[in-house]
């Protein structure tokens, strides 16, 4: 840990040392920013936890409509595009991914305070937004469910009873981009506001096949209620459309695909030459109709609504919370980045309440005590085609209920130093009555078989901390805190189900502002211990007693720990100048990574870990089971240095009129993509960066950017599949060099 953290010092000293001018008696200081990660509004820089906010600007700047551009704002966070609407979250590590109707995250994802269960279901929700929180390590204690990594808060803004306001924003660019963006907000009565607020957004594919394009449609209606200075009651609703072609991938060159060009040939046109490769690789099976390559009918055409109200009564002892929210979620997608056809047709409908009770503030005992339920019924249709070789076909019809109650309280043994503590208690019920069936040329159509289950799982996770003020602007923290993530089913008829995982997260850390609050610097020191992590990937299922074939089976593998820093230092060097560092060290290793794989060809797995002959189940040949040993690799999606740097200047050419240049960086070292730890899954170091000139009036309400992303057209892989039976790898792309105009006016 020495050399990281002698670089970092070095980095946070050479920002403490920028010159700086004398100030005169107006001069800026950075924003305060408040969040509510711990289930109250905080200043961020008084919250003992490891938390990145991301504000509205940024976001715009960024140019992030969807969950997968978070990646490149928070170094600590990758978030990975599955096929059609799926999307995986990692943190430091500690994520999952998965392209079926049985798929959760490891990374809790809450919209407007909801808890959102479906992996397809994040897409649509990056418009007229307060900000994005991204909590980091496990939050077990408030947040509970899934929260074995951490957590994302997705937080749009309320209605404001102050006056009429509306604002309307219009970008084009490059690959046909155009996006229209629009909000009005207005007080319907001295006690009611009501805000809407939309997006659209049509882009072409970065793929000359049109795959990786962009296609979606979202609304949301609030109305806010105060009928006096201690109840509020906000209602809200919001929809998304999601439409177009989809994720794509490209044909990775390796030991199968010597000839399979390089990703610099083709950016813009990867799938068509995937096709041509795999005609040229296995022309016999694709000839006969046994291997079928990806074609070009993928689509999206999926639906996304949900209504919340959130109730707050301010009690002289404290404030009351009531939510209760509904979803619905109905994805319906073909996909192609697994290699071969997926088809996913779902319907899952969410049900959730939380109570929780936050007390008062000013005593030297403060807490937060509440209950949580939820209940998500999914009935969905699920189907993987792989020609002649093989077609696995399943019905999940799963049923989740989850209760929990939960507590955390601070109190102050003396007036700069207090005692954090927190428990809850978790108990998970899932229920499933699946039809299976696996058919190929040999065996055209079989019978649906049944896969049932019912399972429990429950946990205690927790919480301890101590805090300490080193100074007015200073914080110092230690603690430690559990995650924990239910077990679950996958698609198979007698052995079918897994176990939970659990993580365990050590942390100090500290929080300051220096300079008259224009510099502020924090920086945090982590140990997590990763146990029984839920992985998927293609092994062996019994189809029937004493029958095994194949099938995407979820299982607990080994232990892993994951140990580094973070550091954070923002400097407003001048009221115009703004400087931004985000330093992160991370080293994971896993102690022991060992699950059983099959080969349907009998044909060794090509792996970058240790595969041996396994013969404890007994395969129909040509099939053969290979035991994979991944221990001693590091974690997937968990980069050894991640460094964001940002910069902007203000040009103040008049008394309303500012010019504002801005530029943002990402650098990153190398990591892998996948637990097959194949050399075409490794993504290498890179660095991308972004850069955006912006003329404002404020006073007048417009501005105008102009602005690139990816300003030096980098190359860089988002997530990587191995297409089973073939063996042959398919990666998914970042988007390519972009550009366009962005503008908007408000009143």
């Amino acid at each position: 840990m020495r050399t990281p953290l002698l670089l970092s010092t070095a980095i946070l000293t050479a920002v403490a040392a920028v010159p700086v001018q004398a100030q005169s008696p107006d001069t800026a200081t950075l924003e305060e920013i408040v969040v509510t990660a711990q289930r109250r509004s905080e200043n961020l820089q008084k919250v003992a936890v490891a938390v990145s906010a991301v504000s509205a600007d940024d976001l715009v700047t960024a140019g992030v409509t969807d969950t997968a551009g978070l990646t490149k704002l928070v170094p600590a966070l990758v978030v990975q595009p599955g096929g059609g609407s799926n999307t995986g979250f990692y943190l430091r590590g500690v994520g999952t991914l998965g392209p079926n109707s049985f798929s959760e995250n490891a990374i809790a994802f809450n919209y407007g305070g909801v808890y959102i269960g479906r992996p397809t279901a994040p897409v649509g929700t990056f418009f007229d937004l307060q900000r994005v929180e991204v909590l980091k390590g496990p939050q077990g204690t408030l947040y509970g469910r899934n929260a074995t990594g951490g957590a994302v808060n997705v937080i749009p803004n309320r209605p404001d009873a102050s006056g009429t306001a509306g604002e309307a924003g219009l970008e084009i660019g490059n690959y046909n981009l155009r996006k229209a963006t629009g909000m009005f907000n207005a007080p319907v009565s001295d006690t009611l506001s009501l805000r809407v607020a939309g997006q659209v957004v049509d882009r072409d594919g970065y793929m000359s096949d049109g795959y990786d394009d962009e296609e979606g449609q979202a609304a949301r209606a609030s109305l806010l209620w105060e009928p006096d200075d201690r109840l509020s009651l906000l209602l809200s609703g919001d929809y998304f459309h999601q439409g177009g072609k989809g994720t794509g991938g490209v044909l990775v060159p390796g030991t199968l695909t010597p000839t399979a060009p390089a990703v610099k040939d083709r950016i813009g046109g990867s799938e068509a030459v995937s096709i041509a490769e795999l005609r040229t690789r296995f022309p016999a099976l694709i000839n006969s109709g046994l291997v079928v390559p990806p074609r070009n009918d993928g689509f999206n055409d999926s639906t996304f609504w949900g209504v919340t109200a959130t109730l707050d009564y301010q009690f002289d002892a404290g404030t009351l919370t009531v939510l209760p929210a509904y979803r619905d979620s109905r994805p319906d997608f073909v996909f192609y980045s697994v290699g071969f056809q997926g088809t996913i047709q779902e319907v899952s409908k969410q049900s959730s309440v939380e109570v929780r009770f936050a007390s008062a503030e000013d005593n030297p005992f403060r807490y937060v005590v509440g209950g949580f339920w939820f209940r998500d019924e999914v009935n969905a249709f699920n189907n993987f085609f792989q020609g002649g070789l093989s077609t696995t076909t399943f019905r999940p019809n799963q049923e989740t209920v989850s209760k929990a109650v939960f507590g955390q309280g601070t109190y102050d043994l003396a007036p700069a130093l207090r005692l954090v503590a927190g428990v809850r208690y978790t108990h998970e019920n899932k229920q499933q009555t699946t039809p299976v069936r696996q058919s190929s040329a040999a065996n055209p159509n079989p019978a649906f078989l049944i896969a049932t289950g019912d399972e429990d799982f429950s946990s205690v996770t927790w919480k301890g901390g101590i805090e300490f003020d080193a100074g007015p602007q200073s914080l110092l923290y230690a603690n430690v805190a559990t995650g924990f993530k239910a077990g679950g089913f996958y698609p198979a008829v007698v052995k079918n189900s897994f176990d939970p995982e659990e993580l365990t997260a050590y942390t100090i850390g500290s929080k300051n502002r220096f300079l008259d609050n224009r510099l502020q610097l924090n920086a945090e020191a982590f140990w997590w211990d990763y146990k029984d992590q839920q992985i998927g990937y293609i092994g062996p299922v019994e189809v029937r007693p004493g029958v095994y074939g194949q099938a995407a089976v979820t299982a607990n593998v080994g232990q892993a720990r994951m140990y580094g820093m973070e550091v954070e230092a923002q400097f407003l060097a001048t009221r115009n100048d703004e400087f931004g560092i985000n330093l992160q060290y991370m080293d994971t290793k896993y102690k022991s990574f060992v699950y059983t794989a099959i080969s349907a060809g009998g044909a060794p797995l090509p792996s970058g870990c240790r595969v041996t002959p396994n013969s404890s189940l007994p395969v129909a040949a040509p099939a053969r089971l290979f035991t994979v040993d991944c221990s001693g690799k590091s974690a997937v999606n968990a980069p050894k240095w991640s460094l964001n740097l940002s910069y902007s200047h203000t040009f103040e050419l008049s008394a309303d009129l500012d010019l504002v240049l801005g530029a943002r960086s990402r650098i990153e070292s190398g990591r892998f993509l996948s637990i097959d730890y194949r050399p075409e899954q490794y993504q290498d170091g890179y660095m991308t960066a972004d850069a955006w000139l912006t003329l404002e009036a404020p006073g007048q309400g417009w501005s105008v950017t102009g602005y690139v992303n990816n300003l030096t057209d980098e190359d860089v892989y988002s997530t990587s599949i191995t297409r089973p039976i073939l063996n042959v790898v398919y990666n998914g792309l970042r988007p390519p060099r972009t550009y366009g105009l962005r503008g908007s006016v408000s009143f």
